[in-house]
């Protein structure tokens, strides 16, 4: 039996998931319990999408539905399940859902009798298309647990889901690598959709089939194969293609697959096979259909891709990249790209800009609804560049510049440090040649004499009697620089070998302010030079962007 006694933390209002840890269940199962039962207690608080709940009266109705049995019952089924089939667990799901079709004595069906008398008994008290869902959960939570992206994340499902916008009744959906049918059921109505899927484990083609036949999905059709080796669907166009491709492999069939007509923006490189996914989505698409897929961030970049991805934004059918919060993903917290596609009906209708959305500062469970300074509209030339670089946050970062202060700023910096520039240079007059500067000493009979010592990059004087930037300037010298380099080229300062005039402290005070002068002036005129540079960009793009305009 599950503890009630004990309120979370958060005062008398609670949430979907507190529910969930009350009673020891999944988040699915309340979101059952909220549709299902008409006397489960209504919002107290909290938004549309992210619900609150009165404490007491969530725990009132559960001690009264007694929904505590349950919970022992389904951890005893999931256990069952696991040790009849450990790492084979989509297999034992699908024997738990085909247990409630009509084909109950399927030949691949090998429940124990145990996890049959549980299953009938959880069925028993919801329906088995609930107990399958909650199951389903389980082991979506337990992979994402174990750092796998077997199935995709419910945060990737809620992004796709988002993004999808509204989908109609008579909609026809896709997914062409299906998995156990996460995206493909998620999208859209419930009733209506005609959904088509494919999926290369014949274990997680079998269950999806069977969820959505449970879930009462009507127009469903999964099948097993390869789907860019063995397209089983072939004459297909779908209004809507949702995909989250394979990631990272290189054996995708490129050898088989040269001359394939789908590769209707370029053939895919061998590391590139998330684009070969991707326009295999596009072929299945009709005219004004649309393609979501979910894209790992190096594909918005990688110098391999850089064709397809020019000829994409080219003929005007990216509309959209989304960047995710980090975390969106079941096993890392590298950020996931979902990428929008629209097949044009008509060449008019090839879009001019591609929106970027970066939503990478946010938090993997807060609002998909970026803020205005998270969204870009960019003009296809601007992305037409050497290296068509998709990533959003590059985009969306320059797009809200403010390049009329920055440049104000950069300018004004660039004028200070020319001016202060030729105050710098000391004033010299001509020498008398190297006979006057007088004898010389060795830096190694200085630091016999403690009168330098070696510090971690060049000799320091540690005397009064000796000027720190008389020593180092005489170090700098073309002579002495001649001794620090090696015959292979290398220049090292390490000062043993080095020499320096033998003068009166006046004197050294003089050459050293010279020779400190000089350094000043030569980091000065590093930073113009870099300043110039950046000035320059700056300049060159604000100008192309509509961010700058000539003045008078």
């Amino acid at each position: 039996m599950a503890d009630h006694s004990a309120p979370p933390v958060g005062g008398s209002l609670v949430s979907g998931s507190e529910i969930a840890r009350l009673a020891g269940v999944t988040r699915a199962a309340v979101s059952n319990w909220r549709r299902r039962y008409e006397d489960f207690p209504a919002p107290a608080g909290g938004g549309g999408n992210s619900p609150l709940f009165d404490l007491a009266a969530v725990q009132a109705w559960l001690d009264k539905q007694r929904k505590g049995q349950d919970v022992s019952a389904e951890v005893s089924l999931w256990q069952v399940l696991r040790a009849a089939y450990g790492d084979e667990m989509i297999h034992g799901l699908a024997d738990v859902a085909q247990l409630f079709t009509s084909d109950e004595a399927g030949p691949s069906n090998a429940l124990p009798a145990d996890a049959v008398r549980l299953a009938r008994h959880l069925a028993d008290s919801a329906s088995p298309g609930d107990l399958v869902n909650a199951l389903t959960e389980r082991f979506t939570d337990s992979v994402r647990r174990a750092g796998s992206d077997q199935v995709t994340s419910p945060r990737i499902v809620h992004a796709v889901r988002h993004f999808s916008g509204e989908v109609s009744a008579d909609a026809t959906l896709f997914d062409p690598a299906c998995g156990i049918g996460t995206l493909l059921l998620a999208v859209g109505p419930e009733i209506g959709p005609v959904r088509r899927g494919q999926e290369v484990d014949a274990r997680s083609a079998r269950f999806a089939q069977l969820r959505a036949d449970l879930m009462g999905h009507s127009c469903v059709d999964i099948r097993t194969g390869d789907s860019l080796r063995d397209d089983h669907w072939t004459d297909l166009k779908a209004d809507l293609v949702v995909c989250d491709p394979p990631v990272g492999s290189s054996d995708w069939g490129r050898e088989d697959l040269l001359l394939d007509p789908r590769w209707e923006f370029g053939t895919p490189p061998r590391a590139e096979g998330e684009l070969a996914w991707m326009q295999h989505a596009y072929a299945h698409t009709v005219p004004g259909g649309r393609v979501l897929m979910v894209m790992p961030a190096s594909v918005a970049y990688r110098k391999a891709g850089r064709r397809i991805r020019a000829e994409l934004v080219r003929r005007g059918i990216l509309t959209h990249v989304i960047a995710l919060p980090p975390g969106s993903a079941a096993s890392h917290a590298l950020p996931v790209h979902l990428w929008h596609l629209q097949r044009p009906q008509s060449p008019n209708d090839a879009v001019a800009r591609v929106r970027m959305v970066d939503l990478t500062a946010n938090d993997p469970d807060s609002s998909l609804e970026p803020e205005p300074d998270q969204v870009a509209d960019v003009p296809l030339i601007e992305l037409l560049d050497d290296t068509v670089d998709l990533t959003p946050g590059r985009h969306v970062e320059e797009s809200h510049r403010d390049y009329p202060t920055e440049y104000l700023a950069l300018r004004q910096e660039l004028t200070e440090h020319l001016q202060q520039l030729a105050h710098l240079l000391p004033t010299l007059i001509e020498g008398h040649g190297p006979s006057a500067l007088g004898p010389f000493v060795s830096i190694a009979d200085l630091a016999r004499a403690r009168l330098v010592e070696y510090g971690d990059l060049e000799p320091v004087s540690v005397s009064e009697q000796l000027d720190t930037d008389y020593l180092q300037g005489f170090l700098r010298s073309t002579a002495n620089a001649r001794r620090s380099t090696s015959a292979s080229g290398t220049y090292r300062l390490d000062g043993k070998g080095a020499r320096i005039p033998q003068m009166d402290i006046s004197e050294q005070r003089r050459y050293g302010a010279a020779f400190r002068a000089l350094q000043e002036f030569e980091a000065r005129a590093r930073r113009v030079a870099e300043l110039s540079k950046q000035l320059s960009a700056l300049a060159r793009d604000g100008l192309g962007n509509g961010g700058l305009a000539p003045g008078d």
